[in-house]
Order: C-alpha cells, then structure tokens, then sequence
C-alpha cells in the first residue's frame, strides 16, 4: 500500500496558483481525473460530505454541458456561414480586395477550405464573405 503525505496548507497556495496559470480552464477529463484522485486519497476517518460530492457532481454537469454547448454553437456557425455563401451563387455582390478597391461581380461559385467559405466572382477566386459590402 502506498503512502501518500498529507497536504500542508503552507504549500497548497503556492501548488494552486502555479497550476491555475498553466491550466486556466480545467476541461472535463482534467476535472474528472482530479475528481478520482480526491475521492481516492481521501481520509477514510473523515470522509467526504455528501453535500460535497453531490455539489462537485454538479460542477462537473455543468462542465459538460457548457462543453457541448460551445461545441454546438462552433457547428452551427460553421454551416451558417457556409449556407450564405450559397445563397449568394448567382448574385451580384460588390467586396472590397487587401488593397482597399471595391469590385462588383456575379458569384460564380463557393468553395469550402478548413470549415471557411471562399467565392468565385467574376473570375476571381478566394473572395472571403466579410469583404463583401452589398448584395443586388
């Protein structure tokens, strides 16, 4: 059986302020496996409260969701950008290039490269949607 010492309150703020600089946000495998390893090494004289486990059972839902909830909102912006892109085929719209000129052609065609929409207008390959100032 291994012996683990016992946590000191004079080193425990200096260990959670160098671990909360390199790991800001904790995400659920990180919670989770820090979560085992309390409930492993907890004092079995004085175990945890159910209050306790319950409210970090709770933080660790909560984690979760906001997780998928995030991951969700990433996907639907995602096919949203792409769905305008789209609907501009055939169109008119007018964009401005890198060097500040306004240029008005008909969309041609939408390619999708890494998740971001490019148009084709009026020969021009590489238009990006926020360059564009107007729709006709």
């Amino acid at each position: 059986m291994t012996v683990i010492p016992p946590i000191t309150g004079t080193n425990q703020a200096g260990t959670q302020a160098s671990v909360a600089g390199k790991n800001a946000q904790l995400g659920k495998d990180q919670f989770l496996k820090l979560f085992v390893a309390q409930l492993q090494h907890q004092d079995p004289m004085n175990p945890m409260q159910d209050s306790e486990f319950m409210g970090q059972m709770a933080s660790f839902s909560t984690l979760e969701q906001v997780t998928n909830l995030a991951t969700a909102n990433a996907q639907i912006a995602e096919n949203l950008s792409s769905t305008s892109a789209v609907a501009l085929i055939g169109r008119t719209v007018t964009w401005t290039d890198a060097d500040d000129v306004s240029h008005t052609g008909i969309v041609e065609k939408v390619t999708t490269a890494g998740g971001t929409p490019s148009l084709t207008v009026g020969g021009t390959d590489g238009v990006e949607l926020s360059t564009i100032s107007q729709v006709a």
